[in-house]
């Protein structure tokens, strides 16, 4: 898959959405935020607003989501929030709000509360309005809006804020504005540290590097120095979290996968293997292949990871 692909698609925004939906409110839109009775919690609706929208014409963004939420006075709202990544203006974006705001207060009849995120690189793209007239006949449909361009005027305050969300729109706008390799590397890492300082929990953590790794996408020979980079932070922070076999084993399911996964954490790590010892990873079996993965984390040497037991060059 190539980067381009990779930075098309939603995953990495609608796993965030969903995570951490009070913070990106509270970020992005805090008056919104403080006007939720967030003590009632709340309920994500992608099954409405899949059998409502499924026939309109949509743009390509990142995320469609759909929220219910309570207000302080305990009514029932919906908030759609929409995230638009595409790098041209659509003309009909704001349009589509509006369609997709009447189609769900059509079938549902509760207040629906719109809400973009311009997450493209276009300066001049910033719809918020859709409107119509004919013979007195008028229809005005206005939707708040946050341009995530304009947040480079605030990046000091963003490094600053531990609210996890600040997190992703760094992530995203890094990856936008950053097409050298290098540098992308460089905030990478920069933005992994800023990940372990605000003492977020281990769950976090690593849920939070997934959508960085996917935004921030480097090419094979930076990402086996990122891997090394952040393996030295790692030991040095002595909080082995991210280079285990669990977040690779993800994007692996297969036993062959999470053996070669294991072996380029390995050589990574302790440099190339000899083809006994690749031969005896390639062998294990997944309850092998997993007490391995968990001793790399703080092991030395090779021998370590491996264990008691017969060396590589004993064996056969």
């Amino acid at each position: 898959m190539t980067d381009a692909a990779r930075d098309d698609d939603d995953s990495p925004w609608k796993e965030a959405l969903e995570r951490y939906f009070p913070d990106f409110l509270a970020l992005l839109f805090p008056r919104i935020h403080t006007a939720i009775d967030w003590s009632k919690g709340h309920e994500f609706l992608d099954k409405e607003l899949q059998q409502v929208v499924r026939d309109a014409e949509s743009g390509r963004r990142h995320a469609d989501k759909l929220a219910k939420v309570y207000t302080h006075e305990g009514a029932e709202t919906w908030v759609l929030v929409h995230v638009e990544v595409q790098g041209d203006a659509e003309a009909g974006f704001a349009e589509r709000m509006y369609v997709y705001n009447y189609r769900i207060f059509d079938k549902y009849r509760t207040d629906i509360v719109s809400l973009a995120v311009l997450a493209d690189a276009a300066a001049r793209f910033r719809p918020s309005a859709y409107a119509r007239e004919r013979w007195g006949c008028a229809l005005d449909f206005r939707f708040p809006t946050c341009k995530l361009l304009d947040l480079h005027a605030r990046w000091a305050e963003l490094e600053a804020d531990p609210n996890p969300f600040a997190l992703v729109v760094m992530a995203h706008l890094k990856a936008q504005e950053s097409k050298d390799g290098a540098t992308r590397k460089a905030w990478k890492m920069r933005l992994v540290r800023l990940l372990y300082q605000r003492g977020y929990s281990r769950e976090d953590i690593l849920e939070l590097f997934r959508v960085l790794d996917w935004m921030l996408q480097l090419p094979d020979g930076l990402e086996q120095e990122f891997k090394r980079e952040l393996i030295a932070f790692e030991e040095q922070a002595n909080m082995p979290y991210i280079t285990s076999i669990e977040r690779l084993g993800r994007q692996e399911g297969r036993q062959e996968g999470k053996a070669n996964m294991l072996l380029s954490l390995l050589a990574v790590k302790f440099g190339p293997l000899g083809e006994a010892e690749r031969q005896r990873v390639l062998d294990a079996d997944a309850q092998t292949l997993l007490q391995w993965s968990t001793r790399l984390l703080s092991a030395r040497t090779c021998e370590e990871v491996f264990g008691a037991g017969p060396r590589p060059d004993s064996e056969h």
